[in-house]
C-alpha cells in the first residue's frame, strides 16, 4: 500500500492537497498533467526535481509553487494558464501543481514553509 502524501503550509496550517501524485522520472515529469482534464480540490502533482514548467497542450489553468529542498516557497504562480512557460528557478527542487485558486484559498505566498509528508 502506498503512503498517502499531504502538502501542508506550516505557516498557517493550511492543507493544500491530500491526494498527491509524484512525478520523479523524466517521462512522468514530461507528461505531468497533460493526460488530465482537470485537478479536483485536494489533488496535486509534485514534480521532482524541477526548476521550471510548461503548460503546453494542457487543457486547464493551475496554481504553481516552486519550493527549495527544505520546502520554502521560492515563487508562486496563481492561475497559470495553458500554453505558457515558467521562468527557471535554479534554487528550486520541487514544483507543485495545484487546482486553480488553491494558493488564494490557503493564503500561500513566497517565504512560507511547506511540508510534504506521508501520513
Amino acid at each position: 500500500m502506498k503512503n498517502k502524501i499531504s502538502i501542508i503550509n506550516i505557516q498557517n496550517n493550511a492543507v493544500l492537497a491530500d491526494k498527491v501524485r509524484v512525478a520523479n522520472t523524466p517521462l512522468s515529469r514530461l507528461i505531468g498533467l497533460l493526460n488530465r482534464k482537470s485537478l479536483e480540490q485536494g489533488e496535486a502533482l509534485i514534480l521532482r526535481p524541477s526548476c521550471s514548467i510548461h503548460t503546453l497542450f494542457m487543457r486547464f489553468t493551475i496554481d504553481v509553487l516552486f519550493l527549495d529542498r527544505q520546502g520554502k516557497v521560492i515563487a508562486v504562480f496563481p492561475s497559470f494558464k495553458p500554453f505558457r512557460f515558467s521562468p527557471a528557478y535554479f534554487n528550486a527542487y520541487f514544483t507543485v501543481e495545484l487546482p486553480e485558486h488553491t494558493l488564494k484559498l490557503t493564503q500561500t505566498q513566497p517565504g512560507d514553509m511547506i511540508k510534504i509528508t506521508p501520513d
